[in-house]
């Protein structure tokens, strides 16, 4: 009995060669609308599935292949005798190998088109075909990837396609049209948690391994929005890591907290572009920031992308070592001169002068890259054994700007303190920062309680502003601001001690009244303002 192959795709890479060799190979070419006008013009017979159905394709393609006479000859089971013999008695015919890639909602979804246009690229027939052929995968090729054709190709010529490889081909289709139903309901789906988590990855890179070398890891990318690393540009260097894109994350996102300017330029008194902790609207500044082990060791503004890289290189410049740089402009030559002075593992900006990358290159491994768009996520995932955890990105950097001490914060401090609520976001919890001119110079975190980071993050910016600085004078800083509450009185007593004027923190514990009472004590203001930002 002739073989027969079911061919219609979308994406025609590769679809040439193969249905050449099945037709050389004495297959019957079954096909529908574009795909058999495509195969045709190339010389290819085929035979049109609507005489295989009896029925014309109707309602604008939606109904081409939902049919009996398709799927009867795909799901048949050539070693069920019954099977066999219904075939034969509705005159019907086995299909052996189905062919198949689906409409692009993939990309689509991505337009902004119109929820009725956008529906017009959800593919039915197609799945439906996938799916069936990949359930009776013992006696139906099922291929989906042109990568898989030159192998089915060469099983064919050896006499058949071994069925270890055929149940590979149909674990591929599972794994598409899982990808694809849930890009749908992602899309569809009004409802932030439902019963069921739809996501929609493909494998970016398979990474050289994880977090320590004897763990293999793999990036995965959404197929339906288009992210950060999705338009990310590598201009330079060995590919990224597992820790890199980790690091780059968070780097990318500390920065782009801040504003982003995708040209270079940062006109006086722009807004914050990015809309990430929308409820206060400082005017944009260039933004630094260096990561080490996932949380920062300098972040800092500055009238200039070099004055904020030199506070934030003063911050802790032994820590920096080995660690990612992110700016949220345009790195000119001076910055390259001195990013160049290091060791760094990446450099990442919306955009390099050509003498910055010049300067840059000359380091082998430094990896550059060019990242296009801030970030967009709304909510994060964490695997834990036998699930995730599913939050909201953390969004809103206040509720309220509540003065809570008899002494108010002096005008020249507020900058620091939104300054410095907004930066401790990024760092891990206990976190703890300290603040000057809008930029960290000290910097605790990680801890099991506050008062270590907290005379860490003193101490380190004591000594910071004791060494030779970029800051106009070795006066101490006077802000504080901090992640999450404080339990005790004791951070207000070593805050005192060092000379902080301001605070800021969320508020809510049982003994704020003894930190408010503290804070009046030594004329400290201090401000609540009413939302935690733990990052564990």
């Amino acid at each position: 009995m002739k073989k027969r192959a079911l061919v219609s795709v979308f994406y025609k890479d590769g679809i040439l060669e193969l249905a050449s060799f099945l037709s050389g190979s004495g297959w019957e070419i079954l096909s529908t609308g574009g795909t058999s006008k495509y195969l045709q013009e190339n010389k290819i017979p085929v035979t049109d599935v609507s005489s295989v159905t009896g029925f014309p394709e109707c309602l604008d393609g939606r109904v081409k292949t939902l049919h009996p006479a398709i799927h009867a000859g795909i799901l048949a089971r050539r070693d069920v005798q019954t099977h066999v013999d219904t075939l034969k008695n509705l005159n019907l015919s086995t299909i052996d190998l189905v062919c198949c890639n689906l409409y692009p909602f993939f990309e689509k979804v991505q337009e902004g088109l119109s929820l009725e246009a956008t529906i017009e690229f959800i593919d039915i027939g197609g799945p439906s075909m996938l799916r069936s052929a990949a359930k009776n995968f013992r006696d139906v090729i099922v291929l989906t990837d042109p990568a898989d054709y030159p192998q089915v190709v060469e099983g064919l010529k050896a006499g058949d396609v071994p069925v270890e490889f055929k149940k590979q081909l149909a674990g591929k289709v599972f794994d598409l049209t899982s990808a694809y139903d849930a890009a749908i309901a992602r899309y569809i789906l009004d409802d932030e948690y439902p019963r069921y988590l739809p996501l929609s990855l493909e494998k970016g890179q398979h990474l050289r391994y994880g977090e320590n070398g004897h763990q293999s890891a793999a990036l995965y990318l959404h197929t339906d929005s288009h992210g950060v690393l999705k338009g990310m540009e590598q201009l330079h260097g060995k590919e990224l890591g597992y820790n890199n894109i980790k690091d780059l994350d968070l780097a990318w996102k500390a920065v782009c907290a801040f504003g982003l300017s995708a040209d270079g330029t940062l006109p006086a008194g722009s807004k914050d572009v990015n809309q990430l902790f929308s409820e206060v609207n400082d005017a944009v500044k260039p933004c630094c920031a260096a990561i080490k082990h996932n949380t920062p060791c300098g972040i800092a503004l500055g009238n200039t992308l070099i004055e904020a890289y030199d506070k934030t290189f003063a911050c802790d410049p032994v820590s920096i070592y080995g660690g990612i740089i992110a700016c949220n402009t345009v790195v000119d030559a001076g910055v390259a001169a001195k990013l160049g002075e290091l060791f760094l593992e990446i450099v990442a900006a919306p955009g390099f002068d050509e003498d910055a990358l010049e300067i840059l290159k000359k380091k082998k491994n430094l990896r550059i890259l060019k990242l296009k768009k801030s970030p967009q996520e709304t909510h994060e995932y964490v695997a834990v054994d036998g699930g995730l955890l599913v939050q909201q990105s953390d969004r809103r950097l206040l509720e309220k700007w509540d003065v809570v001490t008899k002494t108010a914060p002096e005008t020249c401090d507020i900058p620091d303190m939104i300054f410095g609520m907004r930066a401790v976001t990024f760092a891990k919890s206990n976190a703890i920062m300290i603040v000057k001119e809008q930029a960290a110079t000290g910097i605790g975190c990680g801890q099991v309680n506050r008062i270590w980071p907290t005379l860490q993050s003193l101490e380190r910016s004591a000594d910071v502003l004791k060494a030779e600085n970029p800051w106009k004078n070795s006066e101490p800083a006077r802000v504080l601001a901090s992640d999450a509450f404080f339990p005790k009185t004791d951070i207000v007593e070593a805050a005192a001690a060092a000379g902080i004027k301001a605070i800021i923190q969320p508020g809510g514990s049982i003994n704020d009244k003894l930190s408010i009472e503290a804070c009046d004590k030594y004329g400290i203001a201090m401000v609540f303002t009413g939302t935690r930002h733990f990052k564990h």
